[in-house]
């Protein structure tokens, strides 16, 4: 490129004209050199680095500015066409791929038999066999739209529409016994069924939208940090976590945890409050089977009976490495509930993160996740703050378990005056329960699985098999038993509502489900304080002896025991079947289970035929068999002193401590009766709930006559 630079041989005369033309080019050349240089490093000079250039190569700084304006235009052109070539070679050989392709498809053979490929004989069969299927399935959606009417009220155009105007699908699982949503995707889940489950009536969201894959991201990260948080909050212990002089239980010094995870309060009202808790212990149980149990909201579900009486996987995000979990990350929806119909359930929508951070270690992190996308669903009074646990393979099939709960929660006013120490304290959530719980529940599964009886158990029961058919069948009574503490639709007998008891809350149901007696059934429950340590309290109920003093079906004869099936370690954990000596009722047996731990114990029993026990004592599957169970749950009152220098339940200072008391039990009665036949008389419900609450009314005094409680308010 050559400038018509005047400047340059302006000074020359002309017989020197030849001699200054070779230095004009001469010089020119040197100049491009100079400027192709700098472009290579600058392409864009600002007005500084013009002027420099200007004063090096003896220009004014319009040309420099110019040269490289031109310079910038001719590189882009030639790049453009460079471009432009790869492209059009690119397209060529992909041009000559396709014509390849088309000519190996002309010549295809069948994989399996090596013949030739279909023609159009055979294409048009396999058009008209799946015009055919269509017009089938067309058929069964014809008779399922007619049900859904039938059933909803509305023909399945205007659910249609409806889902269409809000962006949801409707899908209709044609291959199952109910109206469920199908594998493939979100869609209405339909529950056509009678009011037999417990299961919360909220909505799931997330069965009614697809989860974009935005979303998904943020789920993940939103797990991921939880994991890292979690991690810190198990490994370190100064200055995160701050012991009780009063009970040694651990809990999280709030400003510590601040300045490293600061975050804002999700809950904004007064009454908010922080729970949190830490607790270690060996389970009888290697790791892997722990976390796959933990990661199977099934198995998970069967694991804390006790604690969770609802949790469904709403969507599988990752399904981690086969073998071990690693990186697996679930939508859950969870529900936990216990005690007493007095404790307010806790709801959550929860990511579940498993990852294996070293060899023989799983962390299993959850943390809460908004998704509140239906305004006229009450908003949940919970969330979880990053928890879990992490789970370390000890040798002789055995793990170490460290547990970390920590939540925000706003139900104070929504629990009961009797439950709010036990509640408030991080006792009734708390680490130290999941922790006991597993301890136990390991305990049972490893006596289910044991080849052969301790030397203790004796009775009717002689196979291995009807052995874990009974304690399946008693499992299944204690799931039962949980699920109705949470009393939905429940109605108020506050007539025995005093300083110390909560009065009659009773429900209403009508069962149709396998399991459980068809019919309507009603259940009753109230909770009450004791002034006894829970010891004496579990004690009485699992006193065969003393049963006559409170068992209405004993009818005031002595019970025997036909059959001992240890649960657990301790003499408490265990099932048992019980003959009623009753001559006009001898056909009816009693299942009773009965366990204990450090925070509390349960005693749940139901009457069953013995034609039905002969079944699971056979061997046979016992998930059809008929039980209604009831029974009582018994916890420390939540106080901080020592249960050591309680009450012992003398009148005196019965009265004495009815408003300052310390030191006792909280015991929740429960129990349920069938009506004859399914009815929807209205007098015959109001018969049976009257029925009901007067028993558990005669119920409670007897107890409290036997403990020496009997002038309790």
């Amino acid at each position: 490129m050559e400038f018509a630079v005047g400047c340059v041989g302006d000074e020359h005369d002309a017989s020197s004209s030849r001699k200054g033309k070779k230095s004009y080019h001469r010089h020119t050349v040197q100049q491009i050199q100079h400027l192709e240089a700098f472009f290579k490093e600058c392409p864009h000079p600002d007005e500084n680095q013009r002027r420099q250039l200007s004063r090096e190569l003896s220009l004014e700084t319009k040309q420099i500015k110019f040269w490289f304006q031109n310079k910038r235009t001719q590189t882009k052109a030639q790049n453009e066409r460079a471009d432009n070539t790869v492209l059009r070679a690119e397209n060529e050989r992909i041009q000559c791929e396709n014509l390849a392709i088309r000519e190996a498809l002309k010549n295809v053979i069948c994989p399996s038999c090596g013949g030739p490929p279909f023609g159009e004989e055979e294409r048009q069969r396999s058009l008209q066999k799946l015009q055919l299927e269509n017009a089938q399935l067309k058929e069964e959606h014809e008779k399922v739209s007619n049900l859904l009417a039938k059933y909803i009220g509305k023909p399945i155009s205007q659910i249609e529409s409806l889902a269409a105007a809000q962006g949801l699908t409707v899908d209709l699982d044609l291959g199952g016994s109910s109206l469920n949503q199908g594998i493939g995707g979100p869609g209405l889940d339909l529950d056509l069924t009678s009011g037999g489950g417990f299961a919360s009536n909220r909505a799931f969201p997330y069965h009614f939208r697809a989860i974009p894959d935005m979303e998904k991201t943020l789920m993940a990260e939103t797990a991921a940090s939880a994991m890292e948080e979690l991690v810190k909050l198990l490994r370190i212990d100064d200055p995160l976590w701050v012991q009780s002089p009063v009970d040694g239980r651990c809990t999280i010094h709030r400003d510590s945890y601040e300045k490293i995870f600061p975050r804002s309060n999700h809950f904004k009202t007064s009454s908010a409050r922080m729970e949190s808790s830490k607790d270690s212990g060996m389970v009888i149980m290697n790791a892997m089977q722990l976390v796959d149990m933990f990661m199977d909201t099934s198995k998970w579900l069967d694991l804390f009976p006790t604690l969770i009486t609802d949790s469904k996987t709403i969507q599988v995000l990752e399904p981690g490495m086969l073998g071990n979990k690693n990186g697996a990350l679930l939508l859950m929806y969870e529900q936990m509930h216990i005690l007493s119909p007095l404790v307010a359930q806790r709801e959550y929508y929860i990511l579940r993160h498993c990852q294996q951070i070293e060899p023989g270690v799983w962390v299993i992190a959850n943390v809460s996740y908004d998704c509140s996308i239906n305004e006229s669903v009450s908003p949940l009074r919970s969330w979880k703050l990053p928890s879990g646990c992490m789970i370390q393979e000890i040798s002789n099939g055995c793990s170490k378990v460290t547990w970390v709960e920590h939540v925000e929660v706003d139900d104070k006013t929504q629990t009961h005056r009797l439950y709010r120490d036990l509640v408030c304290s991080s006792i009734a959530y708390g680490a130290e329960r999941w922790i006991v719980t597993l301890q136990k529940m390991c305990e049972r599964i490893a006596c289910s699985l044991a080849e052969s009886s301790p030397p203790c158990e004796f009775g009717v029961i002689t196979l291995p098999e009807g052995r874990k058919s009974i304690m399946k069948l008693s499992h299944r009574m204690v799931k039962n038993f949980c699920a109705i503490l949470s009393m939905s639709g429940k109605m108020d007998f506050p007539q025995l509502s005093e300083v110390n008891n909560s009065g009659v809350r009773v429900s209403v149901r009508n069962n149709t489900e396998p399991g459980q007696p068809i019919g309507t059934i009603v259940s009753a429950a109230t909770s009450l304080w004791l002034p006894l340590p829970p010891q004496n309290v579990f004690d009485f109920f699992k006193d065969g002896k003393t049963r006559v003093q409170w068992d209405v079906l004993s009818n005031g004869n002595p019970v025997h025991e036909i059959a001992h099936i240890s649960i657990g370690t301790h003499p408490g954990n265990c099932i048992t079947i019980i003959r009623p000596f009753i001559p006009t009722e001898n056909n009816i047996l009693m299942l009773q289970e009965s366990c204990i731990d450090s925070l509390g114990s349960m005693v749940i029993y139901a009457p069953i035929d013995i034609p039905a026990l002969n079944v699971a004592i056979s061997g046979e599957d016992s998930s059809t068999i008929p039980i209604l169970p009831s029974g009582f749950i018994v916890s420390n009152d939540g106080r901080t002193t020592d249960h050591d220098a309680a009450i012992t339940g003398s009148s005196a200072s019965t009265s004495s401590n009815t408003n300052g008391r310390s030191g006792g039990s909280l015991l929740t009665v429960a129990f349920q009766i069938l009506v004859s036949s399914p009815s929807s008389s209205k007098q015959l419900n109001m018969e049976s709930v009257a029925t009901v609450n007067t028993l558990i009314s005669s119920t409670v005094q007897k107890i409290k006559v036997a403990l020496n409680c009997s002038t309790l308010d």
